[in-house]
């Protein structure tokens, strides 16, 4: 795993906090009113971008422009800006765009910066429910409220049998592939909220997470903050989860190997 100077962790990560309370204050000033919503898709399913995705990415890669003139930048909305930096920001300005459009408060905006392709530091961000989760280094992850920072552990002491386990297919499993791993199935007792379950991971407050479908900007912002928090994460094929696709993050060895085990059926 690629480090950086504990010097350089303090620059960007003190960015990234200080970028969080921006992008609160920008949703509350000038976001939280009437938008319009465009599906991506156009009628081949159901894909949602609102005005609120565009703006927000444009507030982001500004305040990155401002800060770090060369570092390269790759949105969900507006694409990737390449330079010669080995330095680049992955930013999914809403995830969760879909409770965004009903009005679920667990949408969030998720920045990762990467060095050599490798996500390094990690911000979730939860304007509504005015907390944000960020790594300041490799072994140091925080969740922010209220104006004060809680250490985040995964619970290593979760075993196999008795573990909290959310997940959701996001239309990544179809009903026959569904029916080959009955024992998910049966253990998926916590809902699933997109980047809030691995946020509530990192926390403790669930020991595994399995989702389908992740995009780059979907994952590599929460890598940093699972393994800072000292959680494992990885696709279902037990690859680097930079690839994204289908991720598991679980809290300790043992119920890592369990679950990939039981996924082999549909790991792909």
């Amino acid at each position: 795993m690629l480090k950086l100077k504990s010097s350089d962790y303090k620059v960007y990560s003190k960015f990234i906090e200080n970028l969080a309370k921006k992008l609160t204050k920008f949703y509350f000033v000038k976001l939280n009113k009437p938008f319009k919503v465009s599906n991506k898709f156009k009628g081949k399913g159901y894909d949602p971008v609102t005005s609120a995705d565009k703006a927000f990415e444009k507030f982001i890669r500004k305040e990155i422009k401002k800060k770090f003139p060369n570092h390269q930048v790759i949105g969900e909305e507006f694409g990737h800006k390449k330079a010669k930096s080995d330095f680049s920001w992955v930013i999914d300005p809403i995830d969760g765009t879909r409770s965004f459009v009903i009005g679920n408060p667990t949408w969030s905006n998720l920045i990762s910066l990467n060095y050599k392709g490798n996500p390094i530091l990690g911000l979730a961000n939860f304007p509504i429910l005015k907390k944000f989760y960020f790594n300041t280094s490799n072994k140091n992850a925080y969740v922010s409220e209220n104006g004060k920072k809680k250490r985040l552990n995964v619970n290593h002491k979760a075993s196999f049998s008795s573990m909290k386990m959310s997940a959701a297919f996001h239309g990544g499993l179809s009903l026959k592939q569904q029916k080959r791993i009955p024992q998910i199935l049966k253990r998926m007792q916590f809902p699933c909220a997109d980047a809030l379950s691995y946020s509530h991971f990192a926390e403790g407050k669930v020991d595994a997470v399995l989702q389908c479908s992740n995009k780059i900007w979907d994952i590599h912002p929460l890598i940093p903050i699972i393994k800072a928090a000292g959680g494992i994460v990885s696709n279902w094929r037990n690859e680097d989860a930079i690839k994204a696709g289908n991720i598991i993050c679980s809290s300790n060895k043992i119920i890592h190997k369990n679950l990939l085990k039981i996924l082999k059926p549909v790991a792909k």
